[in-house]
């Protein structure tokens, strides 16, 4: 198993460029129903960091279309209290769908099948569930309850609202993992452009421009907790979810393919929220690519460390460069401290920065 990771401002054109990079054409069922299920959980624009970007919907249209797939739905029910037809018209599905001339299906209205599991029988929506080829299209972001949602948690908005509120009342992470030994995408596109690493609903989304793709979710979802600066046994239901066989969690044997990595964007704070610009506040940043100062920010989130003696060095020009202090990536090697990596994970940054007397 592996992941692919491309970086880019082009959304459409990365989610084209990774899948043909994958090979994914030759597994298309051309006559086949593909159901294509984003993250559509609140009626806001993905831009601030809780919907699924439609422009990775685009690409991923435009490659099933140019390999002759034609039985094409977009599925998904939002959270309870939000109404799924509104969320496909303020996240731009319906001009989405429009344009490709696919179907929007709101689960909400979707007939339930009840399916024996290894923790009883739980219920899900019949076209999710029928379908003959499934697309995952998550995004990376933090959640108030379970950490994370990625991969595994999206699956959620394929069940009733009255099987999501059992859920909370169950455990929520366990379901969340049972839920998954039901449902088995073909195909996961994580949407990682920004994230907010904080609330599912977002508000403070961290830009870093880059899209993950892959077919084991529980690889992708602790590979994703890494890079928000967690360790996956913080996190329950991947813990659950490697004990129902349904992945491996990831660790230094697992094969990470990186795409563009010579055209990472520069960091932009523009639109990423209070909290982000607090945290720079804490940062010297000269020329970083968005990967590398995204992971930054996740980390100082997560631990509360806030420099004291000098801010955190970061960025390309940094390279060669001797200087007293911390700093974060191989650009800044030069420092009296720093965390190796091109871009480190959020999760190295976090242990680094805890016993560094900053």
């Amino acid at each position: 198993m592996s992941i692919r990771i491309i970086y880019g401002t082009n959304a459409a054109e990365m989610t084209y460029a990774l899948l043909k990079d994958a090979g994914v054409e030759k597994a298309l069922p051309v006559d086949g129903n593909i159901v294509l299920k984003p993250n559509l959980v609140v009626a806001k624009p993905a831009a601030e960091g809780a919907t699924t970007h439609p422009e990775i919907v685009e690409g991923l249209l435009g490659f099933l279309k140019d390999h002759g797939c034609a039985k094409i739905a977009i599925a998904e029910g939002s959270w309870l209290g939000e109404t799924t037809d509104r969320t496909f018209e303020r996240c731009g599905y319906k001009a989405l769908a429009k344009k490709f001339g696919v179907n929007l299906f709101d689960t909400k209205k979707d007939e339930v099948v009840r399916k024996n599991t290894p923790e009883g029988t739980f219920a899900v929506c019949r076209t999710i569930a029928e379908s003959d080829y499934l697309v995952n299209l998550p995004v990376l972001k933090g959640h108030c309850q379970t950490t994370l949602t990625c991969c595994l948690k999206n699956m959620k908005g394929c069940i009733p609202d009255g099987e999501k509120r059992r859920y909370h009342t169950i455990g929520l992470h366990r379901p969340i993992a049972v839920l998954n030994t039901i449902l088995k995408p073909n195909l996961h596109l994580v949407d990682a452009i920004c994230g907010d690493p904080t609330f599912e609903e977002g508000g403070n989304p961290v830009v870093s421009n880059r899209i993950l793709l892959g077919t084991d979710p529980v690889l992708l979802d602790s590979y994703g907790a890494a890079l928000l600066g967690y360790e996956p046994n913080e996190i329950d239901y991947l813990r659950f979810a490697a004990e129902y066989g349904l992945g491996r969690l990831f660790d230094e044997t697992a094969t990470v393919r990186e795409l563009n990595v010579e055209n990472r964007p520069k960091t932009n704070l523009t639109g990423q929220g209070n909290l982000v610009k607090r945290l720079a506040g804490y940062v010297e940043e000269r020329n970083a690519c968005s990967a590398c100062y995204a992971a930054l920010i996740f980390a100082l989130n997560k631990t509360g460390v806030r420099p004291k003696n000098g801010k955190i060095k970061i960025g390309q020009a940094f390279r060669g460069k001797t200087c007293e202090g911390f700093g974060v990536g191989n650009c800044t090697s030069g420092c009296t401290e720093f965390v190796p990596g091109c871009p480190p994970t959020a999760a190295e940054i976090a242990a680094r920065l805890t016993n560094f007397k900053l």
